[in-house]
């Protein structure tokens, strides 16, 4: 009886650390359209503290305050809520950084999340901002030059470089920014948003608000069957 009761403990311990992780996705509304992002399990610092302020509204009524086309668009500066127009942005946080969580696999593709920070050494990241990738693409000579200069000796591996040629991304910034997510749906916003006209500092004339949540229940339960089905991330 107490062999059984082992084997049972046994078996429900491997099935627990064998269960795969729970996926968050995060809803993010403007009103040039709505993304959702799937949060990367393997960056655990980042993907808590994003739920968390996504749960308390932290982010909501912040704006998109430096928009690059071609690059990406960077918002979740809390001292953008209350900004009078021309104000240069950027500068604000909420208190504490968060560590660098490098993950290889994990790298500046076209529409991937990832966090912003300011130069510290240590490359750890603003607790609030943050940056969506609209990215360009490279030509194999432009990889190259971005190994030499900016990778500290690490080389793309081949289905990164196929990615920068065909799909694109912000290929220099691998190694010096937490990538913790990608959007799945709805990268349109992020191109309508790149078209718009910024002042000198990169920030839109006009400003761009977001709202961001959890997706829960119903929703999520769609959202998944549009994935499932191969609805394109536009």
């Amino acid at each position: 009886m107490k062999n059984l009761f082992f084997i049972l403990l046994m078996f429900f311990t491997v099935s627990t650390f064998a269960a795969k992780p729970k996926e968050t996705y995060i809803k993010i509304e403007t009103n040039y359209g709505t993304l959702y992002i799937k949060l990367y399990n393997e960056t655990p610092k980042h993907h808590d503290n994003f739920i968390k302020l996504a749960r308390a509204g932290t982010l909501d009524s912040t704006l998109f305050h430096r928009v690059i086309q071609e690059f990406m668009i960077q918002g979740g500066d809390p001292t953008s809520k209350t900004a009078k127009k021309g104000d240069q942005l950027g500068g604000g946080d909420i208190g504490y950084t968060i560590p660098a969580e490098f993950t290889p696999n994990l790298f500046h593709k076209r529409g991937v999340l990832s966090a912003a920070r300011d130069n510290n050494p240590q490359k750890a990241s603003s607790g609030s901002q943050f940056y969506i990738v609209q990215g360009k693409k490279y030509t194999d000579a432009e990889l190259d030059g971005i190994e030499k200069n900016r990778l500290e000796g690490r080389k793309f591996t081949t289905e990164q470089r196929e990615v920068y040629k065909n799909v694109g991304g912000a290929a220099f910034l691998d190694g010096s920014y937490t990538v913790f997510g990608e959007v799945v749906k709805g990268m349109q916003m992020v191109d309508n948003i790149c078209t718009v006209k910024v002042d000198r500092n990169d920030r839109p004339l006009t400003d761009i608000k977001m709202s961001v949540s959890i997706v829960e229940k119903k929703e999520l339960k769609q959202l998944l069957k549009d994935l499932k089905a191969g609805k394109a991330k536009s």
